[in-house]
């Protein structure tokens, strides 16, 4: 037992580590499991050395491993799977069979693995990163495209796949030398474990919430949460099998529960402390002595780990998933790399003699560097994924615009462009529109049977097709703020004439705007000041107060809104035009109610 100057100096430097090289990780756009890693090698026996005792550190880790499956066992209500089950249990099943099954061969074939080792070695390998995942496609705002949701549930497969997998290492390191009763005596325990974290779920569990509930502390019921996950992973590991298994048993029979979001809101900051933790002594455990003496040998298993999977990938998102070329190319992007459980499978089998220590480090550092590249390759990726598609995927009748003269002419056919194209129609004024994605204009012109086509209004000769120096307004919808600067600026180039209305998605966007001669709408503004409208009517003032509030604060934001495009330069001069405005706001409603 450490004394406590040891223990305290151990967590200062744990959380010292942490708070540098996450916030440094997430700023290089490398997400924040590498910046742990990081922080573990930094701190690790093999670089500065600050930190000599690595075991007890991983002992104390794994509970990190154990709230977390905790936290999918409660995500994972038997409604929510049943409504994906086609992605889970079709594209998530696909995936991890055929990587499983593929990386496993050439491990068993190519590099001599035992059959039990090659299984392992499959089945980890086959699974990715669910934070390094979901962190890449809610920065990138791609969690509810065709590819997000096709990689939420594949990542969901995985999750719940990790479970089993976890729980077959000891079985497969065995081996078949126990005996026939020994089998059968490991295997009664396991099932009555089971069966008593199952019965004890069912009719303990909520009762005990309930009377703690009732006790108003939330200190109790904190400790009660943490009581239920530990406890349930002390007694699977009593019965010799994972602690994992038992948590995520405990959270699954707890997703239906009233005090389910409670119970995730207590664990929540416990498990990413831990969950740190582990990422850390999993950095502290890399072997950097590879990067030196085998660099060539890392980097290509590295390649090949990419280099099967991506493929694999992309085969079950088109064929399982329906996507298209450009988004299962984008899907295979962000699950090429290694996973998280893949160092909890591996560091099981190294410690039930599945693998040597060599093997195990060489897993890792592959691991951990194909997790690394997943940010670069992104990147790298993503100018050419984002070109425009090209002419022979657009229908010819699409492309060629057709249209008498119109009085409008509208770019985007999202949300705002199709309510204003509606509205146009039901007055039948002649407008005409322009997209550039295909499924855009095929919803629009199936459901609306509107006048849109394919073009990039950037393109002079698009803008002369369409009529354009013939039009009254120029409507700009799309959400891509410097693209609707840009095209704004053009139109106005081209056509002086042309009363340019744009979409705004802040205030900076509205002063640039204004800078080229475009009339900005604000996407959110009207709609805010209703809301604001309805709640003051609500708490008590009559219909002609609140719209004259209203139109007070308008004239006032209008006002202040003008001052900061002025010196919307100037930082600290915009910060104090914002102070002055809201004291200068409060005096006049004061005086108005006086």
């Amino acid at each position: 037992m450490p004394p406590e100057g040891s223990l305290l100096q151990t967590a200062v430097i744990f959380l010292l580590a942490a708070v540098v090289a996450v916030p440094l990780a997430k700023r290089l756009q490398l997400g924040a499991v590498i910046g742990y890693l990081l922080a573990g090698v930094a701190i690790g026996p093999q670089a500065l050395g600050l930190i000599r005792d690595t075991e007890s550190v991983a002992h104390i880790s794994e509970l990190g491993v154990v709230l977390l499956l905790f936290i999918i066992g409660l995500e994972l209500s038997p409604r929510r799977l049943w409504l994906m089950r086609k992605a889970v249990f079709g594209a998530g099943l696909a995936q991890v069979l055929l990587t499983g099954c593929l990386i496993g061969a050439i491990a068993w074939f190519g590099f001599g693995q035992t059959l039990s080792a090659a299984v392992v070695l499959g089945l980890g390998l086959a699974l990715s990163s669910t934070a390094l995942g979901l962190q890449s496609l809610a920065e990138s705002r791609q969690l509810n495209a065709p590819h997000g949701r096709l990689a939420f549930a594949i990542l969901l497969f995985q999750d719940i796949a990790a479970i089993p997998l976890i729980a077959l290492v000891p079985l497969l390191a065995s081996g078949p030398d126990n005996s026939h009763g020994d089998n059968l005596e490991h295997g009664l325990r396991i099932v009555g474990s089971i069966a008593i974290v199952i019965v004890g779920g069912r009719y303990l569990l909520r009762p005990l919430f309930r009377i703690v509930a009732r006790t108003g502390l939330p200190e109790v019921s904190t400790a009660t949460a943490l009581l239920v996950v530990i406890g349930t992973a002390w007694l699977m590991e009593e019965a010799g099998i994972s602690m994992a298994l038992g948590a995520f048993l405990a959270g699954l029979l707890l997703a239906d529960s009233e005090y389910r979001h409670e119970l995730e809101s207590q664990i929540e900051p416990f498990k990413g402390l831990l969950l740190g933790l582990f990422f850390i002594s999993v950095g502290m455990g890399a072997n950097l002595g590879l990067l030196l003496d085998a660099p060539v040998l890392l980097l290509g298993l590295t390649l090949l780990l990419v280099a099967v999977k991506l493929p694999l990938l992309m085969l079950v998102g088109r064929a399982v998933g329906g996507l298209s070329r450009v988004s299962a190319l984008r899907l295979g992007l962000v699950l090429a790399a290694g996973g998280e459980f893949a160092f909890v499978v591996f560091k099981l089998g190294k410690d039930e003699g599945l693998f040597d220590v060599y093997t195990y480090d060489l897993l890792l550092m592959t691991i951990t560097l194909s997790m690394a590249i997943t940010p670069l390759l992104l990147l790298a990726s993503a100018r050419l994924i984002k070109r425009p598609a090209p002419a022979r995927e657009v229908p010819e009748h699409y492309r060629s615009i057709q249209a008498d003269t119109p009085r409008v002419v509208i770019i985007g056919m999202g949300r705002m462009g199709q309510i204003v194209a509606r509205i146009l129609r039901a007055q039948k004024v002649p407008f005409i529109a322009l997209d550039t994605s295909v499924d855009a204009i095929e919803m629009t012109r199936s459901f609306e049977q509107a006048p849109v086509f394919y073009g990039d209004p950037l393109r002079p000769e698009v803008l002369h097709a369409a009529k354009v120096g013939q039009a009254e307004y120029f409507v700009i919808t799309i959400d891509d703020a410097e693209a609707a600067v840009r095209i704004a600026e053009r139109v106005k180039q081209e056509y002086p004439h042309l009363k340019v209305i744009a979409r705004a998605r802040n205030r900076q966007h509205v002063h640039k705007l204004v800078d080229v001669g475009a009339e900005p709408i604000r996407e959110t503004y009207y709609s805010s000041l209703e809301m604001t409208r309805l709640t003051l009517i609500g708490l008590g003032l009559s219909e002609a107060q609140a719209a004259d509030r209203i139109q007070r604060f308008t004239e006032h934001d209008q006002q202040v809104l003008e001052a900061q495009g002025r010196v919307r330069d100037d930082r600290a001069k915009v910060m104090q035009t914002a102070q002055e405005a809201r004291v200068e706001l409060q005096r006049l409603f004061e005086s108005d109610n006086d």
